[in-house]
């Protein structure tokens, strides 16, 4: 096993950085300090030390007003790394998070974020690095920003880390799975995960990342979860205990090791110690596999797996009012035809926004923007213009499918191949020339397979093709159905790959399409189709798909099949607001994050009888009680959590417009930030939002707050609430300090502490009784002391 090195920040805090100050510039200001670190890093054992630069990119430095210094910082550290060590190791150029969210969820845009990580990356290059490494990365489209950015600056090989949380996934839901098909796809030279836990949580992450890639993997964890004592943070794995848990990663297959916060060169050295003991092992190489995904979730693709259903209902052809709402600009029957096809049972969602007279670029921009925050599933982009794909990719958290790429076009066909390339997509071959309509099979497997060629050879792998066999409905050739089975068949045969279709293009000008429909995608299954875009509200084709499962063997005890058979018109699994009673609409509107939908639904609720009251008790507020019991449970995730919130605060404006005496519901005053010294606002941003969208006026004083701004605002807005936040361990005793002063100074106001440092026990030490830990239960806690206050 290669070693890395271990935490910096911690390392500088020994030689004096003071809170408040910027680690990078000490480069510049104290090389002689950052040298003799890195150095007792090398001779600890570390054969890779990772430069001073986790904050360098332009956007972190801009909280000290040094975004100017961006290539003066990158070229000394790079030059600090080689006078300590010299050509003994491999010198990682390393970049950090933002410490912001990318729209949806924030407000930092895609290409904001790769100019950003740019920047950074070709300094960093520059100045000599062997390779770069981006960690500490909790969003994936975030990773994925910085991973293309690093990628277009230089050819250097590219590490990356992400930070997964104690229940095994990021902040905003992504798994180790999830994270490491993506950015395999994309090219990442080595993946991983770094930071957040120790090492007793990482090792089931580093299992699943090994058993989905050929890829290195590289484990950096924290010295365990930091304590306070005696004032001091401490972390609790000494360099014997830390290292422990060394051969554990061996075993598992691991190809690098090294340390984050609270590691040292003595934990490093006892790692090395250890690793040398235990024997390495080489995983077993991974089976080549297709899969797509969303932010939270993989759908596998092929015949090692059950048939994936695709659903084709958000397609603008032939459907009048989803057309017309989106010429208007609304996105409505979009996402209700989305969280349908959800309930329904389907795995992925085809997105076609095929309008005449519109900017198609910007509609599918959007559609995929808020499909992904809504519909836990992935996405099909279902376009051949190049533009409208890349626009929709730079929003797409996820690995999706391009729906379609064909030869009629070399032009086109190298401009999407590329597209899919480097953004890490997969692409459905479909077998069309110019001027050429393929009647016959043998036509499409030569169609196809210069297709696969071409794709190949711009660098994409057998794993991202997708092939589809070209439906013609059977009412212009007698032919044209057999023909299409035909090309499944010799499609397994010529080229392995998993097959998808447009199943009722087959029955198109006929009567009783379903039963055509049902018929031929059973003779489809029995040919090897593998995803089959479908109606899956149509009743014939979900028999279709359970009798397939059954059949095919991937329903073990038929219990699947015994359950449907059994279910006879069994409601949809996830509520829709339609022909609900009204406060059941609203809630099923709200958790379903349907803005538009939960404020239309206000007028009818007080139509209906319904007082101001119960609408927002027991319909906006119920749901999102329910929504973060959800949340809390892992099965709802932070995407779907701020969209529901937004679709309570649409409600809840909607509702003062009709009833402005409403005005005085809205639930109480919140002063937050972050503490003197922490110049993180990530989680501190989202509880402001989570906050705001639930009713309170929320007064955001930003980061790195003095205790007596604190004070001034509590006092000046006559808060009810007073938020403090901490990430940084170094500021935990400034927590401490300030709950205290608004003890004595503003004890009117109830305090909630919390922070990704912040424990139950720690707040409890310090006088603090609101712990929250998380966005949901700030909001939680905050009401039922609202509500306390109010009797």
């Amino acid at each position: 096993m290669i070693l890395f090195d271990g935490g910096m920040g911690t390392m500088l805090q020994k030689f004096g950085l003071e809170t408040g100050s910027c680690p990078d510039y000490y480069n510049i200001s104290h090389p002689e300090v950052v040298q003799q670190i890195h150095r007792a890093y090398m001779e600890a054992g570390s054969q890779y030390i990772t430069t001073n630069t986790f904050g360098s990119s332009p956007l972190k430095l801009s909280d000290y007003d040094l975004q100017d210094q961006v290539e003066k910082i990158a070229s000394a550290a790079v030059a600090n790394v080689r006078k300590a060590c010299g050509d003994r190791v491999k010198v990682a150029g390393d970049m950090g998070p933002t410490g912001k969210f990318i729209r949806p969820i924030g407000d930092l845009s895609f290409d904001e974020a790769c100019e950003n990580y740019y920047r950074l990356a070709k300094a960093l290059a520059d100045a000599g690095a062997d390779c770069l490494i981006i960690e500490t990365i909790i969003d994936i489209q975030e990773m994925k920003a910085a991973l293309l950015a690093a990628k277009t600056a230089s050819s250097l090989p590219v590490i990356c880390q992400m930070s997964y949380s104690e229940d095994g996934r990021t902040i905003p839901g992504t798994d180790p799975i999830t994270a490491t098909i993506l950015l395999d796809a994309m090219g990442a030279d080595v993946i991983g995960a770094n930071c957040s836990v120790g090492p007793d949580r990482l090792l089931d992450a580093a299992k699943q990342m090994v058993s989905v890639t050929n890829k290195p993997v590289i484990i950096q964890p924290n010295a365990g979860m930091p304590v306070l004592e005696n004032g001091e943070t401490h972390f609790p794995l000494d360099p014997e205990a830390f290292a422990s848990y060394g051969p554990a990663y061996a075993e598992a297959g691991i190809s690098f090791m090294g340390g984050c916060c609270g590691t040292t060169p003595d934990h490093i050295r006892a790692l090395k110690e250890a690793l040398d003991k235990a024997p390495q092992v080489t995983p077993n190489p991974v089976k080549p596999f297709t899969a797509l995904t969303s932010r939270t979730k993989t759908v596998f693709i092929g015949d090692d797996y059950a048939p994936v259903k695709i659903g084709e209902r958000i397609n603008p052809t032939g459907r009048r009012k989803m057309r017309e709402d989106i010429q208007r600009g609304s996105f409505v029957s979009v996402k209700k035809e989305g969280l349908a096809e959800v309930a329904a049972g389907a795995d992925v969602l085809d997105v076609n926004m095929g309008v005449p007279g519109i900017d198609q670029r910007e509609a599918m921009e959007t559609a995929i923007s808020q499909l992904s925050m809504l519909c836990p599933v992935p996405l099909s982009i279902d376009s051949t213009d190049p533009e409208v794909l890349e626009r929709a990719l730079k929003v797409y958290p996820g690995r999706p499918l391009i729906n379609s790429v064909n030869g009629a076009d070399d032009t086109v066909l190298e401009k999407v191949l590329s597209l899919a390339k480097k953004y890490g997509a997969a692409v459905l071959c479909l077998p069309l020339e110019k001027g050429n309509l393929p009647k016959t099979a043998e036509e499409r497997i030569r169609i196809a397979r210069r297709i696969i060629e071409k794709a190949l050879a711009m660098g994409l792998r057998k794993e991202d093709l997708l092939l589809d066999p070209l439906v013609l409905t059977i009412g212009s050739s007698d032919t044209g159905a057999r023909e299409t089975l035909k090309t499944i068949a010799l499609y397994k045969k010529e080229f392995g790959l998993p097959c998808v279709m447009g199943t009722s293009n087959v029955s198109f000008g006929l009567p009783a399409r379903p039963r055509i429909n049902a018929a031929f995608l059973t003779m489809a299954f029995a040919c090897g189709m593998n995803a089959p875009i479908i109606n899956p509200l149509d009743q014939d084709m979900k028999d279709a798909f359970v009798n397939a499962k059954l059949l095919l063997g991937f329903d073990p005890g038929a219990q699947n099949f015994i359950r449907e058979a059994a279910a006879v018109a069994a409601p949809a699994s996830k509520e829709t607001a339609k022909d609900l009673p009204p406060l059941e609409a609203i809630k099923a509107a709200v958790k379903n994050g349907e803005k538009e939908e939960a404020a239309s639904l206000m007028k009818k609720a007080l139509d209906s009888g319904i007082s101001s009251e119960a609408i927002i008790k027991e319909g906006l507020t119920a749901a999102m009680t329910e929504i973060g019991d959800g949340y809390g449970a892992g099965k709802v995730y932070l995407p779907q959590v701020m969209m529901a919130a937004e679709a309570m605060q649409a409600a809840f404006k909607e509702l003062k417009k009709l009833l402005p005496d409403v005005q005085a519901a809205a639930k109480g005053t919140l002063v937050i930030g972050t503490v003197k010294g922490d110049i993180h606002d990530l989680g501190k941003n989202i509880v402001s939002a989570l906050m705001e969208n639930s009713g309170y006026h929320v007064v955001d004083l930003g980061k790195d707050v003095e205790p007596a701004d604190f004070i001034k605002a509590a006092k000046e807005n006559k808060a009810d609430l007073v938020g403090l936040c901490s990430l940084m361990t170094t500021t935990l005793p400034e927590l401490e300090h300030t709950v205290q002063a608004l003890k004595a100074e503003s004890p009117a106001a109830d305090i909630l502490v919390g922070g990704a440092v912040v424990t139950q026990d720690y707040a409890t030490r310090i006088g603090a009784p609101n712990y929250c830990k998380d966005g949901i239960a700030a909001v939680r806690i905050a009401d039922a002391l609202i509500e306390k206050r109010n009797g």
